[in-house]
């Protein structure tokens, strides 16, 4: 192999070297897929070719208004096709995506705006009030407004700004891509979700995006034309890629604006869902469905699941409705999920119920576009593959982001010792797969000793009356802090603190048992996570 130390003549070349990104995908589809079901919303069936002309025609848009590359474009939008179109038609032009989530309030808006020195911003006519606002409260210069309308929901444009299918029918529909001459450019921008201050910009790259897309396809075996379900918010993660992803295999994305289980149900029925990604509180919804807002199907749905540790109690519930579940972790800083629990059919076939929903539980391995995901003590070194020792998740790879914008010191310390430190607290079982036990500032420690609210979670949610449980620490004047559960029950259900503190008694430590539990509407963030932070000021006032 000395040969090889003479590399003349082997450089990188337009014939051998082409920049990685997911604005690949869509541009096949187009070619190859041109009468395809693209994406549905309602009375909106477009085609791959109708797909590729609106991204176009925004592109042509965006450009006409001034947008250069790498220029800030951002959304206030549900999970509606003009989401979907932004996700290519933004960095057709050069620009960089920053979807916002639309729960925010007022000044968390503002800011993301000012900090991101957003030039245009996409609106649904629901939100008008909030970018008004948001944009008045702003310190820098307020970007231009382009309103999306929606019909299919009953919303009317209010008539006060350009509205975007007016915008695109008079864009260029020839408009040529601006390619990225870079697969390391920016390619979105999204914002962590803030919970101990301002929220940190996460910037992506378009070599990341465009892995993400591949490794995900792998490990979701799905095949020719998938038909995959919106429900992850296209603004979290960037709906964790997938629809960057799907035209590579050339499916149809089906717009979900609000998630209930009557509609999911109804798009499963009536479009022939075949996928969907979802926080566990979404399988709950199905679970707990009533009569009259379930469908029948005759197809097992393929389903990842992130966003917090699901129950295996869920899990178990949920597989027998016919949704095959997998679950999957990640950060706003990883792309979305980078570990999965992948099944093994030669070791795990065949093993009863509750086993089966434990093993699906755990958070697993390292997906195929991540290098392998360690479990590390504060000294840096690797915990023993025990199920038992416990550290921060550390992962590395091309879908860990690029760093936090403008904010060099924060970068540094997410990837301090050569990995992105995640501030999951796991432990590795003896066949290297995961589990997460706590966000580190979840563990609570009573009396000196670790207890995970994972694990007393996990033990309310097999209650039968209890539909979502979450557990924070509550000082206590003995023990420093001890176990306070929050709780919402099923319909119906009898409030009975006394017998939920004794179900959990017979299953759990007496110190990891909850002192007091709270019968109350969680307070949740837009993908269905439930805000600890809001809980633990709860808490502290009892």
């Amino acid at each position: 192999m000395g040969w090889m130390k003479d590399e003349t003549g082997l450089g990188k070349t337009p014939a051998n070297y082409v920049p990685l990104t997911p604005l690949s995908h869509l541009h096949r589809a187009a070619q190859i897929y041109p009468e395809r079901l693209a994406v549905i919303y309602g009375k909106h069936r477009a085609t791959y070719q109708e797909y590729h002309q609106h991204v176009t025609r925004l592109a042509s848009a965006l450009a006409g208004m001034g947008i250069e590359p790498g220029d800030v474009v951002a959304t206030l939008l549900p999970n509606i096709p003009a989401q979907v179109e932004a996700h290519f038609g933004v960095p057709a032009c050069g620009a960089v995506l920053n979807t916002i989530n639309t729960r925010l309030d007022v000044s968390t808006v503002a800011y993301i705006l000012d900090h991101g020195e957003a030039k245009v911003l996409l609106v649904d006519s629901a939100f008008i009030p909030l970018a008004e606002q948001s944009i008045a409260a702003m310190d820098g210069p307020a970007p231009t407004i382009i309103e999306v309308a929606d019909p299919n929901a009953g919303i009317a444009a209010t008539g006060n700004y350009p509205e975007y299918e007016t915008v695109l029918r008079a864009a260029e529909p020839d408009f040529g891509w601006v390619w990225p001459e870079d697969e390391w450019e920016s390619l979105a921008l999204n914002y962590t979700s803030g919970t101990t201050g301002r929220p940190k910009g996460v910037v992506y790259h378009h070599r990341g995006a465009y892995l993400m897309t591949m490794g995900t396809l792998v490990s979701w075996h799905m095949g020719q034309t998938p038909v995959y379900l919106t429900i992850v918010p296209l603004f979290h993660c960037n709906g964790w890629n997938h629809c960057w992803m799907i035209p590579i295999v050339g499916g149809t994305v089906v717009c979900c604006r609000e998630v209930t289980a009557a509609n999911v149900f109804n798009a499963i029925a009536d479009e022939g869902v075949t996928h969907f990604g979802g926080a566990p509180i979404v399988l709950n919804t199905l679970v707990n469905a009533p009569a009259e807002e379930r469908r029948d199907f005759d197809h097992e749905i393929q389903v990842f699941t992130a966003g917090a540790p699901p129950a295996p109690a869920t899990l178990s519930k949920v597989a027998k409705l016919g949704f095959n579940v997998t679950h999957v972790y990640g950060l706003t800083e990883t792309y979305g999920h980078v570990t999965e629990c992948l099944w093994q059919a030669d070791r795990w076939d065949g093993v009863d119920e509750d086993q089966t929903a434990g093993l699906k539980a755990r958070q697993g391995v390292a997906m195929p576009m991540v290098e392998p995901v360690l479990v590390r003590s504060s000294d840096q070194s690797t915990v023993p593959h025990d199920g038992a020792t416990p550290g921060e998740i550390a992962l590395r790879g091309n879908t860990v982001m690029k760093g936090y914008l403008k904010n060099p010191e924060a970068t540094a310390e997410a990837f301090k010792g050569g990995y992105f430190n995640s501030g999951d607290i796991a432990v590795q079982h003896p066949d290297s797969y995961i589990q997460i036990a706590d966000r580190a500032k979840d563990i609570i420690i009573s009396g000196g000793e670790n207890i995970s609210s994972v694990e007393v979670e996990n033990t309310l949610m097999a209650h039968p009356d209890v539909l979502l449980a979450s557990v924070v620490a509550m000082p206590h004047e003995k023990w420093g802090e001890v176990p306070c559960a929050f709780v919402e029950l099923k319909e119906g259900a009898t409030e009975d603190v006394a017998a939920l503190i004794a179900f959990s008694r017979e299953r759990l430590a007496g110190f990891k048992t909850p002192k007091q539990v709270v019968f109350d509407t969680l307070p949740k963030t837009a993908t269905g996570k439930v805000q600890k932070f809001e809980l633990r000021k709860r808490a502290a006032d009892l």
